[in-house]
């Protein structure tokens, strides 16, 4: 994870081949840019919002580490935004990770690229 200005980016590599939404993305458009992800305060408004517009909920989980999230899927559109869009839950320690992560980039000097986030 690194942020570009208040862009996040996060790379993701699964280490096996079981079944998810990574591997079905690979397995049919191959690698590249899967999901668009936003923030919201409002974690329950926002999903009542996506489930009354008809999105799909194809994966969700979290509540068991504080923050919930769910993986929609969004109309099928050549000019939409990603194949998945994810939901996270804006909480405390998520604002305080985030944080962490922009002000790490920010201060990035070029050295030591990969590391342990609390390492």
């Amino acid at each position: 994870m690194s942020n570009s200005g208040e862009l996040q980016v996060e790379l993701i590599q699964q280490q096996d081949g079981a079944p998810s939404i990574f591997t079905e993305f690979l397995e049919s458009s191959g690698p590249g840019y899967h999901q668009l992800a936003y923030w919201t305060e409002d974690f329950d408004a926002t999903m009542k919002a996506v489930l009354d517009a008809g999105w799909p909920v194809v994966w969700s989980g979290g509540e068991g580490f504080g923050v919930r999230f769910a993986y929609v899927e969004p109309p099928k559109s050549p000019a939409g935004p990603s194949t998945i869009v994810e939901i996270s839950e804006l909480t405390e320690a998520q604002a305080a990770s985030a944080k962490f992560i922009r002000d790490a980039a920010a201060n990035w000097d070029g050295n030591d690229p990969i590391r342990e986030m609390g390492g």
